[in-house]
């Protein structure tokens, strides 16, 4: 074999690219960090860290603090994300079903064509979605009546420079000061912002689109919509949840640990145990789920819904 085709052959192997590419990723993490402690120490760079400091500010009666509502919608929210992401991948990559759901037509829901018949994994990703979307409606209406959207919406165009400048300190180890409790900086809004009401609904829209519940026969809609777009933008987006998660929750236990999960699940501004147990609590309940999330039990609970079939 050729030194070509072997190097070929060995960077096609999965083992291989992962060999490779964890170093890679922590030396581009290294450059970053000495480019941005570079950047942060010139001049110019420094005077626009003082006028922009890394947050926004907010209107005077805009409210503090985490209500139980906000703290239960957190972890509700984690909670579906988990297991749609799951579920999702699982559609995604199964070789064979490991059974199949067909919809009840004489329950609350009736259509005049009879149901199609779908996979067991693809019945619970979409019931996850659906449970993960009236969550998502049930928070969106409570952040309007609350008046705290104004903590996840930007409202003025400053948010970006502070944006810039909150990247620009976490990416130098010298992180924004900041309380959650009060006001999220910069990077955070947009963040939110994006995850809320720009990758929620894509991944919504884009899933709808591919799933049975769309109309095969709305040509207009489909032409307008076509199949292989939503296809081209669900993968994108969950892999944007997955890195989503994966920084917040980084960035949450490194950031004062105690107190953000005091804002999140014990409702507390201080550095008690609450929050810490909760949360723990809230992960070995994930953590049943995702073990539980097996055909034996789902069968049972999707025979309340349909007809199951092997």
């Amino acid at each position: 074999m050729s030194p070509t085709k072997a190097a070929g052959k060995l960077l096609n192997n999965p083992r291989s690219r992962l060999y490779w590419g964890v170093p890679a990723v922590l030396l581009a993490l290294l450059a970053v960090v000495f480019v941005a402690k570079w950047l942060t120490g010139l001049g110019p760079v420094a005077e626009f860290m003082r006028t922009y400091p890394g947050h926004s500010e907010l209107p005077p009666d805009t409210p503090t603090g985490m209500p139980a509502w906000l703290s239960w919608q957190h972890f509700l929210n984690g909670f579906f994300l988990l297991l749609i992401i799951r579920s999702g991948w699982q559609v995604r990559t199964m070789a064979r079903p490991s059974g199949h759901w067909t919809r009840n037509n004489k329950g609350f829901i009736k259509t005049k064509n009879p149901p199609k018949k779908i996979s067991l994994e693809l019945w619970f990703h979409l019931t996850l979605d659906a449970l993960w979307v009236l969550n998502g409606v049930i928070f969106v209406v409570l952040l309007a009546v609350t008046g705290r959207w104004v903590r996840i919406v930007p409202t003025s165009w400053d948010v970006f420079p502070n944006a810039l400048s909150a990247l620009l300190q976490y990416a130098s180890f010298n992180w924004p000061t900041e309380n959650g409790w009060v006001n999220y900086n910069s990077l955070q809004v947009l963040a939110y912002f994006v995850t809320v009401f720009i990758a929620a609904p894509l991944a919504l829209t884009s899933g709808l689109r591919m799933s049975p519940a769309w109309p095969a026969n709305a040509t207009k809609l489909n032409r307008f919509y076509p199949i292989e777009i939503a296809r081209a933008v669900h993968l994108p987006v969950m892999i944007y949840f997955v890195i989503f998660v994966v920084v917040h929750v980084f960035l949450v236990l490194a950031t004062g640990a105690l107190r953000n999960l005091n804002h999140m699940y014990a409702g507390t501004n201080d550095d008690g145990w609450a929050g810490l147990i909760v949360f723990a609590v809230s992960l070995l309940i994930m953590l049943a789920a995702w073990f539980a999330s097996r055909p034996l039990l789902l069968r049972p609970i999707a025979s309340t819904m349909g007809k199951v079939s092997r």
